[in-house]
């Protein structure tokens, strides 16, 4: 397990190359397995025919003699043409009848049990004087006589066949095997070529080429999947970095305002000796910018560590409308002055959230759709239940409409539909960044839509 674990981290190739010699080489330890027991089954099968012969005619012999002295004669002639052919033939009347070559038996074969009939399954193997023998034991009853006759064959011509077929086909097998890994390793080489190919158009990808992408059909099907994730991998990598350089580049705006003001109020007013009250208002001036700064500041701290998951929601049952029409009351003196009227409708909705960071998330909301409605205008806040969603709908008209383009975008950080207009009172774009995070951290969602000069801020949120 620790050398397969080794190889895996260090080559593709041998983890491939490993399995793959395992498998060849099981396979042809099974093939020469089978090839060596087919050889000696044949052998077993040769010795059962040669066998049943030489009992066939012993029993023919049997037959045709009563004479003790002409049975020994012709028992001697019964068997001819058959090399390394052994039997001999006994009976209780006579002990030893027969035997060929002088080669006796008794001794090793007594403790077997005669068969019937010839065939592979009951032959036996024994040894005597040091030779092997392979043969078989039968019983044949003639004129009254029970005869045990005893047929063997020599097995040193098959055993020194097997042994040195054996040697023969375990270096062929070696061979193969070699042969056979060394291919195999070429063609994992070469069949591993297309993902050296993906992975030189990955190196090709770089900070300022994240546009690029891997068509899928210069890819074999097996890293097409792989491809697939990698594009959205690039994909969501472009789209963060693109974020991140926009919001370097808008932070950068952002704070250069406030601080050019700072610097040309002081310059101005320290150009020239001033009455006390135009230093008191420089010192006013410049804290208001300074205070715009610590929100600025503040509100980038929160998103950074929302970002992180470091602002965790504590979960509380709360009554969504409730906390609508509480907000609405704390709005209404703006709207007041502007002669906008704040609507609610919908039932009494529960929800689990955080208190403070949805009132905080509406309150961005309210205070945006207030700053953005002409006056004399009504602003509707819509309560909806769907499939155990909620859903709060901040409907407001507007002089104009949202351009699709824009819509996307505007809970982007520092994002202006406009960016002509920088006034205080329109914030530092960063209310509806922080109220996205708050409706995300509480597994919800927010869009933005606008049609026929109304737009419509819509948050879902699981109940």
């Amino acid at each position: 397990m620790m050398l397969v674990r080794k190889i895996r981290l260090r080559s593709l190739t041998l983890r491939v190359l490993l399995f793959a010699s395992i498998a060849i080489g099981l396979g042809l330890f099974l093939t020469a397995s089978l090839v060596i027991s087919s050889v000696n089954h044949h052998f077993l099968e040769q010795d059962a025919a040669e066998l049943e012969v030489i009992t066939q005619s012993i029993e023919t012999v049997l037959k045709q003699s009563n004479d003790a002295i002409q049975l020994e004669k012709a028992l001697s002639q019964a068997v001819s043409g058959h090399h390394s052919v052994y039997y001999q033939v006994r009976s209780r009347q006579i002990p030893l009848l027969f035997r060929s070559n002088n080669t006796d038996f008794t001794q090793t074969t007594e403790s077997f049990q005669p068969s019937q009939n010839i065939d592979t399954d009951n032959l036996r193997t024994w040894k005597s004087d040091g030779v092997t023998y392979r043969g078989a034991i039968i019983t044949i009853s003639e004129n009254g006589i029970s005869f045990r006759v005893t047929a063997a064959v020599d097995m040193g011509f098959h055993l020194k066949f097997l042994n040195e077929f054996r040697e023969t086909l375990w270096f062929i097998m070696l061979g193969t095997s070699i042969a056979t890994v060394l291919i195999t390793w070429l063609g994992i080489r070469q069949g591993l070529l297309p993902l050296r190919g993906l992975s030189n158009s990955m190196r090709e990808i770089e900070t300022n080429h994240l546009n690029v992408r891997i068509d899928l059909v210069t890819v074999p099907i097996e890293l097409q999947e792989l491809t697939q994730s990698f594009n959205y991998m690039i994909g969501r990598l472009e789209e963060g970095f693109e974020r991140l350089s926009h919001f370097s580049s808008d932070i950068a705006h952002e704070l250069r305002t406030p601080l050019t003001n700072l610097i040309t109020q002081t310059q101005v007013t320290l150009s020239k000796t001033r009455e006390p009250d135009t230093y008191k208002e420089l010192i006013y001036s410049n804290l208001e910018e300074l205070e715009r700064l610590t929100k600025m500041v503040g509100d980038m701290l929160w998103l950074a560590k929302c970002d992180n998951d470091l602002v965790k929601p504590v979960m509380e049952q709360l009554d969504l409308k409730e906390e609508i029409v509480v907000l609405l009351d704390f709005f209404e003196v703006l709207a007041e002055e502007k002669k906008i009227s704040l609507i609610v409708e919908g039932q009494k909705t529960n929800i689990m959230g955080d208190r403070s960071l949805l009132r905080r998330a509406f309150s961005n909301l309210l205070s945006n759709a207030i700053r953005h409605t002409p006056q004399g205008k009504n602003i509707l806040v819509r309560l909806e239940t769907t499939n155990n969603i909620a859903s709060i709908s901040i409907i407001n008209p507007s002089s104009d409409d949202i351009p699709s383009e824009h819509l996307s975008r505007l809970f982007d950080r520092f994002y202006r539909v406009d960016p002509s207009r920088q006034q205080q009172s329109e914030g530092v774009g960063l209310g509806l960044a922080i109220t996205k995070s708050i409706i995300e951290s509480h597994g919800g969602n927010i869009i933005a839509r606008s049609n026929s000069n109304t737009v419509i801020l819509c948050a879902s949120l699981p109940m």
